[in-house]
């Protein structure tokens, strides 16, 4: 019986590592999200001819990985501490990726910013590892030489500062554009044009060269008047004039602020939102139909008016399950194809799906619990298997017999089970039956004297033995005398048997441990490395 439960035990822990080490990430992909073009409405009637599959350009968006480093923690630099929250931030963000994203066959991914944590306070080399981190996280590698699906970026506050910053550190600039690409840069896919701007300048000194190059963007990337369909890409929110930060932690009420500016340029040094002044501004020349953004680490979606129109902003969540949110996400975003545009309404011209990632703290959360019932397991069996297993064999039995009172009728008692019948004959030569009371046979009552005098006799004699045997259950079937004898504790002493079972019990069970952290660290060695 141990040998089973060793068994059963590291088959069940190889299950639930199983799931919790890979399937829960092939969820997103396979049941629970999808691309929106294929979730068409029923109202929706297709023309006759066109493939609306590939009507669309497929596009993956991605907000705030923010890499942890040496700024993230309390830890010292190189610690072991540090280096195991990076291992296992890195390890969920390389699977979401690889498991729930990369399924999809996204001809796009965005991403919104936030890549590294502390990047304006890495030195070259400091920086240049987390970069490698990054590229590993992501497969970059491996997407560069095959060219697809294609990669932009737009930068986040985390990687090159606020507009304080700049001028101070102009060469955090280079050092991202080297190998980011341009700040502020316009693309088209498929027929929709997508215009990508640093929003920490925005709201920098107006006579700020950072700022002014921003804003000349935003100005020529306005004249460009066409019925395309517009998405804004910006790391920070929009102004909300019911401002509700989608993260509960993004407005701190004993700062009292939402903007903070230094006093010698008034240059920000934090914002949660693009000002009300910047983003009318900002609506007002690109008149997007869609803004997409970053930065809260949550998610949520607001809907913004302006001059002759209006857009419907989404709020990325981070993917990162260490950063605040313990539901991480990324969008999938259906763009209108130019080469098949024909019966696409400029509502249906762009599609958004928000999917959800594993939870990793419930998970973790489910293995301490599966230990704890480990230990319970391990501590109570060895020494209370007979009694266990008879109960459970006791409940099995009288599930069985609640089934069978439902799938058989009721047996109605036999009144002529304790009588039995007599042929008589009257003068007339006619037979009848006579009922009569069957002979019960009576127990001699000596012997009955000598079985209690036994019961008592032994139970003086297992009296003596208070600190071993000290359970007796009896019971009367026919006439006869049945005694059950069971080992059992008395206090709180426990025999050598005892502690000789209970050994001998846990020397098998923890064969488990093994097994489970073979199958464990063999998953996220698998998933650390590059193949």
């Amino acid at each position: 019986m141990m040998m089973k439960l060793t068994v059963f035990l590291s088959l069940f822990w190889a299950l639930n590592l199983l799931y919790g080490e890979w399937l829960a990430y092939l969820v997103p992909s396979q049941w629970t999200c999808s691309w929106p073009h294929l979730q068409r409405p029923s109202n929706f009637s297709p023309q006759i001819g066109v493939d609306y599959q590939s009507s669309y350009v497929k596009i993956a968006v991605i907000t705030d990985p923010q890499l942890m480093d040496k700024t993230s923690l309390p830890l010292a630099p190189k610690s072991l501490a540090l280096e195991v929250v990076q291992f296992y931030a890195d390890l969920y963000m390389r699977r979401a990726f690889l498991s729930s994203v990369l399924p999809f066959n996204p001809d796009v991914i965005l991403f919104l910013g936030d890549y590294f944590d502390g990047s304006d306070r890495l030195s070259d080399e400091e920086w240049q590892e987390s970069l490698g981190r990054f590229k590993h996280i992501f497969n970059l590698n491996m997407i560069q030489k095959t060219s697809k699906p294609k990669i932009y970026y737009i930068p986040g506050n985390h990687d090159i500062g606020y507009a304080a910053s700049y001028n101070l550190k102009p060469e955090i600039i280079k050092r991202y554009e080297s190998e980011f690409g341009a700040r502020n840069f316009k693309l088209t896919i498929g027929e929709v044009d997508f215009i990508a701007i640093d929003s920490q300048t925005l709201d920098g000194h107006p006579q700020g060269n950072f700022t002014l190059d921003t804003w000349g963007f935003i100005e020529n990337a306005s004249k460009d008047i066409s019925s395309t369909p517009r998405v804004l890409l910006t790391h920070i929110p929009l102004y909300r004039p019911d401002w509700t930060p989608c993260g509960p932690h993004r407005y701190s009420p004993v700062i009292n602020q939402r903007i903070n500016r230094v006093d010698y340029h008034q240059e920000i040094v934090y914002q949660n939102y693009i000002t009300e002044k910047s983003t009318n501004s900002l609506l007002d020349l690109i008149r997007p139909a869609l803004v997409l953004s970053g930065h809260d680490h949550d998610q949520c979606t607001v809907s913004h008016m302006y001059n002759n129109g209006h857009a419907t902003e989404h709020t990325v969540g981070t993917v990162s399950w260490q950063q605040g949110n313990l539901y991480p996400s990324f969008m999938l975003l259906s763009a209108k194809n130019s080469s098949v545009s024909d019966g696409i309404t400029p509502e249906d011209a762009l599609l958004t799906n928000l999917c959800f990632l594993p939870m990793q703290v419930h998970i973790y959360i489910w293995y301490l619990s599966l230990f704890a019932m480990t230990l319970v397991v391990i501590l109570l069996w060895p020494a209370n298997e007979v009694h266990i297993v008879r109960k459970l064999g006791s409940l099995m039995v009288a599930i069985r017999d609640v089934l069978k009172s439902f799938s058989s009728a009721v047996k109605v008692k036999n009144e002529d089970e304790n009588v039995e019948y007599e042929e008589m004959w009257d003068a007339e030569g006619s037979m009848h039956l006579i009922k009569k009371t069957k002979k019960v046979q009576v127990v001699n009552e000596s012997s009955s004297v000598e079985r209690s005098r036994g019961k008592v006799i032994m139970w003086r004699l297992l009296k003596k033995h208070e600190k071993g045997v000290a359970f007796m259950e009896r019971d009367i079937y026919k006439g006869k005398l049945i005694i059950y004898i069971r080992e059992g504790r008395l206090g709180k002493e426990l025999t050598n048997r005892d502690i000789a079972e209970n050994l001998r019990g846990i020397n098998k069970v923890l064969r488990v441990v093994p097994f489970r952290l073979y199958f464990y660290f063999m998953f996220n060695l698998r998933d650390g490395t590059d193949k």
